[in-house]
């Protein structure tokens, strides 16, 4: 049977410019099978995996039937409710060429930014509102906004709204939709809350499945790795991460990903942390150098285990194991999308062993573990074997941090500065010379055997010491880098200023502190 093309599924031609100008010429099985009954008006109860092409299978339809309507201000014709900030902003993304062809306005809401450019946008006037459920019932019981005009309505990743415990808002939310409003259900499952939904707000759905909701993409490639601990499990990691296409690394919590991250690119390997202690804009900023590849490497929470769309990811890696299956999958999904390949790797310890296995037999994953020593060539050969598309072509030996020059009159960042009671050390070769006007609140530059004031000479004891002779008191910045998921914060060398080693004390305190 020909492929269907999405003119012959009822897409407006008025849209069609759209799809091919991003290179969209075939419809995915979700879209073939609910694009017409969605552009006919019906509800739709769409099951499909991540990654199977759900964004643009509502996307299409939500603009199809509101093109031409009046737009009002306060009063959105269209809304799609997402569970996370980062989904929002790409189903955002997927809709903006399809609403500006057809000239229609959308908007986000969502919390973690700044509620006024939302307001500002919702009285201006727009047809459709892409939302997360709290930032939106803010807003509507500030009467922002009403749903009375509301023709269209999708819940997007509904199976994930439960797990987040977004189901009464959401509850809420759709109450306030007019009652014969079209409704677009879209879930990889329909447990935990989400069949209530279903029966209480579609009206005769047209249910569509495109998979069981727990079943492999056959295109992605998975393997299971045994360490012996935590020093043969650094290697593989930075194996793994030291590839020249995109991976992610999933881990546990939001600490170890952000000093995992740091110590990643203090190794030499770009890399940056999505989690959720991270502003709305520090995300978007990770998450654009992700996607352009400013980075190649994203080690994120299960905050992204839904909401990361970045085409051509080669490999995630469960760092740490995700607790039950479904986030298994999940995360998983980030891989291996719209038809592409991928290599999903998950890092066993002993102790880990049996609750790994029961969770791969839940997602329905066949895997055959695999046992790790710590040497690096060996991980090099056993990567060749297991995950030949994204093994390193060659594993270096343990990047060391190197003390970067500093550009003339730039200070150097080693915990030296400002209350630190010692001198300075002279600039060694090829470090610039002198220092810059005002560099640490010395207000200009100082000649050796200077003190901080100028001109003055320094004090007994506080001498300027010979270029190799012996330091004053304070503490240099570190010279090795240890990857570990157990201990944190040691041995990172510094990134920026505002990630310095802690200072040493001043000399004046331990005085201050022996006196009775």
């Amino acid at each position: 049977m020909p492929t269907q093309s999405f003119a012959d599924l009822g897409v407006p031609s008025s849209l069609l410019p759209a799809l091919t100008e991003r290179g969209i010429t075939e419809p995915f099985p979700i879209q073939s099978a609910t694009l017409p009954d969605s552009l006919a008006g019906r509800d739709v109860l769409g099951r499909g995996r991540t990654g199977s092409g759900k964004t643009l299978a509502f996307s299409l339809p939500l603009v199809a039937r509101l093109s031409g309507g009046q737009r009002r201000s306060g009063r959105p014709r269209g809304l799609v409710l997402a569970p996370t900030r980062e989904l929002a902003t790409q189903i955002a993304a997927v809709l903006e060429p399809l609403a500006a062809a057809a000239g229609m306005r959308i908007t986000t809401v969502f919390g973690g930014v700044s509620q006024r450019p939302q307001e500002t946008a919702l009285k201006g006037g727009v047809d459709i509102v892409v939302a997360c459920p709290g930032r939106l019932e803010d807003l509507l019981s500030q009467r922002v906004l009403t749903l009375d005009d509301v023709q269209v309505t999708v819940l997007d990743e509904a199976d994930h709204m439960a797990d987040m415990g977004f189901l009464p808002g959401v509850t809420r939310i759709l109450s306030k939709t007019p009652e014969r409003g079209q409704r677009l259900l879209f879930s990889a499952t329909l447990d935990n809350g989400v069949d209530k939904l279903v029966q209480r707000f579609l009206h005769r759905p047209v249910t569509h499945s495109v998979d069981d909701g727990r079943s492999a993409v056959e295109t992605m490639e998975h393997a299971v790795l045994e360490v012996a601990d935590a020093d043969a499990k650094k290697h593989v990691m930075e194996a793994l991460a030291s590839g020249t296409d995109r991976r992610i690394l999933f881990v546990r919590t939001k600490h170890v990903a952000k000093r995992l991250a740091k110590q990643l690119t203090a190794a030499g390997i770009p890399a940056a942390d999505l989690q959720g202690n991270l502003s709305q804009n520090a995300r978007e900023r990770n998450l654009a150098a992700f996607s352009t590849g400013g980075i190649r490497v994203l080690v994120a929470t299960d905050v992204a285990a839904r909401g990361v769309h970045v085409d051509d990811v080669a490999l995630v890696v469960h760092v740490d194991p995700p607790t039950e299956h479904k986030a298994y999958l999940h995360r998983s999904g980030r891989t291996a999308r719209a038809g592409a390949s991928g290599t999903v790797v998950t890092l066993v310890l002993p102790e880990q062993r049996r609750d790994v296995a029961a969770l791969l037999r839940a997602a329905g994953i066949k895997a055959t573990p695999t046992s790790v020593t710590a040497t690096r060539q060996e991980v090099e050969a056993l990567l060749g074997e297991v995950a030949p598309k994204v093994a390193p072509t060659a594993v270096a030996a343990p990047v060391q941090p190197q003390r970067k020059p500093a550009r003339q009159g730039e200070p150097r960042r080693t915990g030296e500065g400002r209350g630190q009671g010692g001198a300075r050390r002279q600039a060694e070769p090829g470090q610039g010379g002198q220092r810059r006007q005002g560099d640490a609140g010395q207000g200009g530059q100082r000649r050796q055997g200077e003190s901080r004031r100028s001109g003055e000479p320094q004090r007994s004891g506080r001498q300027q010491p010979a270029r190799g002779g012996q330091q004053g008191p304070r503490r240099s910045a570190p010279t090795t880098v240890r990857f570990s998921t157990a201990t944190p914060g040691s041995g990172i060398a510094p990134l920026h200023a505002d990630q310095q080693p802690e200072r040493p004390q001043s000399r004046r305190g331990p005085r201050r502190a022996s006196r009775p």
